[in-house]
């Protein structure tokens, strides 16, 4: 079971099982938006059934399938604050309705000077759960999401007198793993990129060759706006940035970053995100940290076939007109069928699915609420 992004698409494939007879493969996505989350079922990634909504007028910012097939929800109330649930079991029906709420889940000492919330992002590496949270901080389960704990490595880290918030607020949203277990990335905005060789204990600044976008005098390994990361799966090591300050990438873990733009028409956007087999990155360009707008109201996709040396539109099928919606550092993913499906979904609460690697798109006739997050497995 692959874990991607956060909507529900119960997608019906054909595959060849043993002996050559034809199985029905199910891929999920699950839309989180600003009202509620959603789910949507396909069988050829083309015509969509929608259900919900679910978690109605709260906030639904990250989610995630265990290895244990169970699912867990990030929520966010205005008023009430973040929690996250999960379910009980690891049911395949897309009206899934058996949330529970986490009694301990991420939290910040009461009475202290930092306050949670929103959850940004849930991931799970090696049995371990992790959990970006704003305002920016790490927190770890080890036993299914059912307590959480604090990485006091991060989150007490000596440059954190320096760390400013972006537009979207001071949060944590962007966690990569490695093939080493003690190695692992974490995307602060606007802070920059941060490396653990050993486990999570420390952390080190990995910003080098990106573009300074708030200049602290005293800690100067940060300051830079990272907005997404993706990561090569056949070399852990080779990591891409979309930042504030343009496209990036890395060969070596981090330690240096050189623009990959190339083809882009601008260097500004969110997400970021690679098929599982590698062979294509696919980004969302705007008009300009300015004018957060698609260029010229087209909303266009730009891919990448080898490895950011250059970009091309990848678009054919999207609005080429009128289409003023934005797409969401959260809102893009990818499913590990061949070819790849790609999701996206825009501020405007658009969706629109790919199920050749973006070689064209079907709009879906559905217009959510804001949405703030899109996730893809299959089964």
């Amino acid at each position: 079971m692959a874990e991607r992004n956060f909507l529900d698409l119960s997608l019906l494939l054909a595959k060849q099982g043993p002996g050559g007879k034809e199985q029905r493969v199910s891929v999920r996505l699950l839309v989180g938006t600003t009202k509620g989350g959603f789910w949507l079922t396909s069988r050829d990634r083309r015509e969509w059934k929608v259900t919900g909504p679910f978690f109605k007028g709260w906030k639904v910012t990250a989610g995630l399938r265990l290895s244990d097939g169970r699912f867990l929800a990030a929520v966010a109330s205005d008023i009430y604050g973040p929690a996250v649930y999960a379910t009980a079991d690891g049911r395949a029906s897309p009206d899934l309705d058996s949330w529970e709420q986490v009694a301990e889940g991420p939290a910040y000492p009461e009475g202290g000077d930092r306050r949670l919330q929103q959850i940004w992002t849930l991931k799970e590496n090696r049995g371990t759960l992790y959990g970006g949270v704003q305002e920016a901080g790490l927190f770890a389960s080890a036993d299914g999401g059912r307590t959480w704990v604090p990485v006091p490595g991060l989150n007490d880290h000596e440059t954190r007198g320096g760390w400013m918030p972006g537009a979207g607020g001071l949060c944590c949203h962007a966690l990569l793993f490695s093939d080493d277990p003690d190695r692992m990335w974490c995307g602060i905005s606007a802070v920059g990129v941060f490396r653990t060789d050993d486990g999570g204990a420390t952390w080190v600044p990995r910003n080098a060759g990106v573009s300074i976008v708030l200049e602290d005098q005293e800690h100067k390994g940060i300051g830079t706006c990272v907005h997404g990361l993706a990561q090569d799966p056949s070399n852990p090591n080779r990591l891409y940035r979309q930042d504030h300050s343009g496209m990036y990438r890395s060969t070596d873990g981090g330690d240096f970053w050189e623009r990959n733009e190339d083809g882009l028409p601008t260097a500004f956007g969110f997400p970021i995100v690679i098929d599982a087999g590698g062979s294509a990155l696919f980004a969302v360009p705007q008009e300009s940290d300015e004018h957060r707008v698609p260029a010229g109201g087209a909303l266009r996709v730009f891919r990448s076939t080898d490895r950011g040396d250059s970009w091309h539109s990848a678009s054919a099928g999207l609005p080429s007109a009128n289409a003023w919606g934005t797409v969401l550092r959260g809102a893009m993913c990818v499913d590990d069928l061949e070819p790849a499906g790609v999701y996206m979904g825009t501020t405007s609460g658009t969706m629109h699915a790919s199920s050749d690697l973006g070689d064209s798109w079907t709009n879906l006739p559905v217009t959510f609420p804001r949405i703030l997050h899109v996730s893809a497995w299959s089964q």
